[in-house]
């Protein structure tokens, strides 16, 4: 059995190229080495120290790799050997569509995830909204308090919030709130997980973030359960 390939890579964004790391454990979860869907990760913002290499991103990665989901993590523009400088998320948006196009051009046809966290989640999901080749959206600790997700409203796609109790940027309570404002439709094709008695980090409970991530793939996509 092939083993699964973990590798750097860049990738071309508008502002350079971008660093990220690639791992795909397609080729020993499915018999024809075509995933049933493959996902870009989105770090926390970079003004804070926010890298690829954040625990909670890092985490995310694992999960997906464990169930046999291929995964791009990058840096952001102005992050480690990423060029160029931070644009209040403006220009990260674009770099989310360079490693969505990059995923594409991998797993031709494949069905697309955007997957972030914090500032990755307010700035990867709009862009997986925009995108018709994203069909799924995950946003662990969205920063809902300060942050405007509005753009949400707007968009049928499937999505997960995973969301710790005592998040100090986004409480259970204002994502209730956003999750209202969504269509009724849509509501019923959004999951919410709160992790009980969580930071914004997770800190000492990243095996929740890991099973209520796989179990909500694993729901979505029958397939995968028998690579947990």
């Amino acid at each position: 059995m092939p083993e699964s390939i973990h590798r750097s890579v860049f990738i071309e964004g508008p502002a350079g190229r971008l660093e990220g790391l690639f791992w795909d454990p397609s080729r020993t979860h499915s018999p024809n080495g075509k995933p049933s869907i493959a996902a870009v990760v989105c770090h926390p913002h970079p003004l804070f120290g926010g890298t690829m290499h954040n625990k909670v991103v890092y985490q995310i990665a694992r999960t997906l790799d464990r169930v046999g989901v291929p995964s791009l993590r990058f840096n952001f523009r102005g992050v480690g050997l990423s060029p160029g400088k931070h644009d209040r998320g403006h220009g990260e948006r674009e770099d989310v569509r360079a490693a969505l196009d990059h995923m594409a051009g991998e797993f031709p046809g494949v069905p697309l995830m955007v997957a972030g966290f914090s500032f990755g989640c307010w700035v990867g999901l709009r862009a997986g909204c925009d995108d018709s080749r994203v069909t799924e959206l995950a946003g662990l600790g969205p920063p809902v308090n300060d942050s405007d997700f509005s753009y949400l409203a707007a968009s049928d796609k499937p999505r997960l919030f995973i969301l710790g109790e005592h998040d100090q940027f986004g409480s259970p309570e204002k994502l209730s709130e956003l999750i209202r404002t969504f269509p009724k439709s849509t509501q019923h094709v959004t999951k919410a997980v709160i992790v009980p008695g969580a930071d914004h980090f997770f800190k000492g409970q990243l095996e929740e973030v890991d099973a209520a991530l796989a179990g909500w793939l694993v729901a979505r996509y029958p397939e995968l359960a028998a690579k947990k």
